[in-house]
């Protein structure tokens, strides 16, 4: 019997592929500590930004004032975090994957309704630094 190469490596990456595809799913109780928090930040978040129409229109403000507002708002999250035994760094490492298992997350906020209405109300995040587009902080 003879083996084709190509058929042989395609399914070994499909294997591969697989197997790493899953280890990324994110467990349910992952996810629901991630989505609640994620709408806690974002609901903190809006509100300290709320009233600072200037900086939306292109103003940013002074490096010395980012440094201020970056250990107030670190400060904010803190406690906030620590409800869901997160820290900020740890929250900023692992928030991307979590939400990256849409079907989990979908599926959580389908079984909750009131987390979803506040998790949609959440505004488009515009002062991300690495260009995406998400809800939320």
């Amino acid at each position: 019997m003879v083996i084709n190469p190509a058929r042989l490596m395609s399914g070994i990456l499909f294997a591969v592929v697989q197997c790493v595809g899953t280890s990324w799913a994110a467990e349910p109780a992952e996810v629901e500590k991630f989505v609640n928090a994620r709408v806690e930040v974002g609901e903190l978040m809006t509100s300290y930004f709320q009233g600072w129409e200037r900086y939306g229109e292109g103003q940013r403000p002074s490096p010395e004032r980012m440094e201020e507002m970056t250990v107030e708002i670190n400060a904010k999250l803190e406690p906030l975090l620590a409800k869901y035994d997160l820290t900020v760094e740890s929250y900023r490492e692992r928030i991307k994957d979590v939400l990256a298992d849409e079907v989990a997350v979908k599926g959580y906020l389908s079984q909750h309704p009131d987390v979803k209405k506040r998790y949609d109300a959440l505004p488009f995040d515009r002062m991300r630094r690495d260009g995406g587009s998400g809800r939320g902080y």
